[in-house]
């Protein structure tokens, strides 16, 4: 019922809805609400669709409640609340281990998602929500998602300039959920060289040309020749030649710590103009984040971590899965340690739990021993 919210503060506003934080009068808990602006029944009906398939899903934002304006007739999406951190405030303050752990929590949802047949074609810092104090992650604003079907040709006007794959700038039509991967990657790379948004193009063409002029014209060319796609004249003038730029011309006195090889090697797995050799957000969550250490801190939850392990990947190399019947958790052989950063600096958390157990999870239902 509509009467059972209340609007405190507009918290936000976008092409097709605005959002308010609010208060649900029956039980006093905080919310979000989403009042959308009257668009077409066909977007409205596929977005709570979309909601209600990945209800419950790790990291997705949880929709609490749809209520209809008496007249208008258009529904407002009632969500749980994030308090949120200012990306711009947060993400210089972050550590490594804070980009990994967020950017593994970021994947988590997409892989959820990806599962579920749906792309989100949005991925960007402005929806991806963080308390900070709760290390807790959303992924919201689901109202560019869409149903993935193979072979399918997509509109390529989706996602925000800055974190648009080179699929979308050049027109290529039957993308897929690698574009979110590449939209990650652009997030990741403003993230560990501090310089947001890490592709600033003043406008679609101007977005391939920053592109260009750091993954370089060669790769692009061959891109193109592969999928058979001919460049407008006129962008393929601005584009001009430009050799590939190093990662490491980005690193500078402020961002040194953040820039090490497992993080440059893990950007560069995702920004890849041919979308088809990006990882899916399950390979960059067991190949490319989780190979850059074999332990991790305490004080993140440990049914989080051996949840992560466990549906990121359930045939870990060097592991023998079985059934097992329990349905409790059980740790043996556990070494505490210090935990070493991405470039093996002792990590302000002093003490770790390290992965080398053997457990039995109810969330998996399988026993893996070293």
């Amino acid at each position: 019922d509509q009467e059972d919210y209340e609007v405190v503060r507009k918290v936000g506003r976008g092409k097709y809805s605005e959002v308010f934080e609010g208060v649900n009068v029956v039980s006093n808990e905080r919310c979000i609400i989403k009042i959308l602006k009257p668009v077409k029944k066909k977007k409205i009906k596929r977005e709570i669709k979309i909601l209600q398939n990945l209800c419950g899903g790790p990291n997705i934002v949880k929709l609490h409640d749809i209520v209809r304006d008496q007249q208008s007739k258009t529904p407002s999406l009632i969500f749980e609340y994030v308090n949120n951190s200012d990306f711009k405030v947060l993400y210089p303050t972050l550590t490594d281990y804070d980009m990994r752990y967020y950017i593994y929590e970021l994947l988590k949802a997409l892989d959820y998602c990806h599962s579920q047949g749906i792309m989100h074609r949005d991925v960007k810092p402005h929806n991806v929500m963080i308390d900070h104090e709760q290390r807790k992650l959303r992924l919201i604003d689901w109202g560019l998602a869409e149903f993935y079907h193979p072979g399918k040709e997509y509109n390529v006007r989706v996602a925000s300039r800055y974190f648009k794959g080179p699929e979308l700038l050049v027109d290529l039509q039957d993308y897929d959920y690698s574009l979110d991967m590449w939209s990650l990657g652009c997030m990741f790379a403003g993230m560990i060289f501090r310089k947001e948004p890490f592709f600033y193009g003043h406008d679609n063409y101007d977005q391939l040309v920053k592109i260009a002029k750091v993954l370089g014209t060669d790769e692009l060319s061959s891109y193109l020749n592969k999928y058979r796609i001919e460049l407008d004249p006129h962008l393929e003038t601005l584009v001009g030649r430009h050799s590939r730029k190093p990662w490491t011309k980005f690193i500078n006195a402020d961002n040194q710590h953040l820039v090490v090889p497992e993080a440059v090697d893990f950007l560069d797995k995702l920004l890849r103009y041919d979308h088809q050799e990006r990882p899916t957000a399950k390979e960059a969550m067991v190949k490319c984040l989780l190979e850059t250490s074999d332990v991790a801190p305490v004080d993140q939850p440990f049914n989080d971590l051996i949840d992560g392990y466990v549906r990121g990947k359930p045939t870990l190399e060097g592991f023998n899965g079985s059934c097992v019947e329990d349905s409790h958790l059980s740790i043996s052989d556990i070494r505490m340690g210090d935990f070493r950063s991405f470039d093996g600096s002792p990590s302000p958390s002093s003490y770790t739990v390290a992965i080398n157990v053997k457990f039995e999870c109810h969330v998996s239902r399988h026993r893996f021993d070293e």
